[in-house]
């Protein structure tokens, strides 16, 4: 397996060969089997519309969100096709990665004429309940700063 940080650098790079060729103006689902087929030729693992459970604070089951893409069981990818990417993109992102208990997401955009990109980091520190929603946003400001 892959370092992280190698491992988000293979889907940037594939995700870019994809927006190259392609181009924008198709549906989502177009370039999520188009990301899915590279990488998989590439020798990851992928899963497509991966199920993540939501619990309420005592264990209860509340509900259920599918991930666009789960590589190699650790990194979440969330898709879209829009004009540009707005901050409800980014809060679905890192609620898939508090749901999911993972530490790492990328948010691409192939909506737009201009490739998008976005890496996301939740720590620990910031899945404490009791944290503001700032700490995780703060983590993915300076994920996308490092990487």
């Amino acid at each position: 397996m892959k370092d992280i940080k190698a491992l988000c650098e293979q889907v940037r790079q594939t995700a870019y060969d994809i927006h190259a060729y392609h181009a924008n103006g198709h549906l989502e689902k177009v370039y999520e089997n188009a990301l899915a087929h590279r990488l998989r030729k590439q020798g990851l693992h992928v899963d497509q519309q991966h199920p993540i459970n939501v619990y309420d604070e005592d264990g209860t089951l509340i509900g259920e969100y599918f991930a666009d893409l789960l590589i190699e069981g650790e990194l979440i990818v969330e898709l879209k096709t829009a004009k540009a990417l707005a901050r409800e993109h980014e809060a679905q992102v890192l609620s898939y990665l508090k749901s999911a208990r993972l530490a790492h997401g990328l948010l691409i955009n192939f909506g737009s004429y201009k490739f998008e990109i976005r890496k996301f980091v939740w720590t620990q520190q910031s899945m404490n309940p009791k944290s503001s929603f700032r700490i995780p946003l703060l983590s993915a400001f300076l994920a996308l700063l490092c990487h």
